[in-house]
């Protein structure tokens, strides 16, 4: 896994993840694909938990649309916060419409 933590993998997730509408969510999964690795969704954690804090990394969710969020300010109940604020329903660490919120890039459309 360490040869999909390089530097261009990095920065292309930062650069995804940095584009994330507010209100809308994506997954490991997703961002691991787009950036060319499918199976990298781990590796995406791994980048979001050492990434820049001024990412919006609380629009990030696993694959069901549960908050697993040890990278956000204040664990789940800052990314629960966050996401609340951006009028996004959270039950249960479960992203409320999970599928109505989940932001696809033009790139993939």
């Amino acid at each position: 896994m360490s040869d999909l933590l390089n530097k261009q993998f990095r920065n292309n997730v930062y650069d995804l993840v940095a584009v994330i509408p507010s209100g809308r969510v994506m997954t490991y999964g997703q961002i691991a694909t787009i950036c060319g690795h499918p199976n990298a969704a781990r590796a995406v954690g791994q980048i979001a938990h050492f990434g820049p804090s001024d990412l919006p990394w609380h629009r990030v969710v696993n694959k069901k649309g549960i908050m697993a969020s040890g990278f956000v300010p204040g664990g789940k109940q800052g990314q629960k916060s966050l996401l609340k604020d951006e009028d996004i329903k959270v039950v249960d660490d479960i992203i409320v419409n999970f599928r109505e919120l989940l932001w696809q890039p033009k790139i993939l459309s």
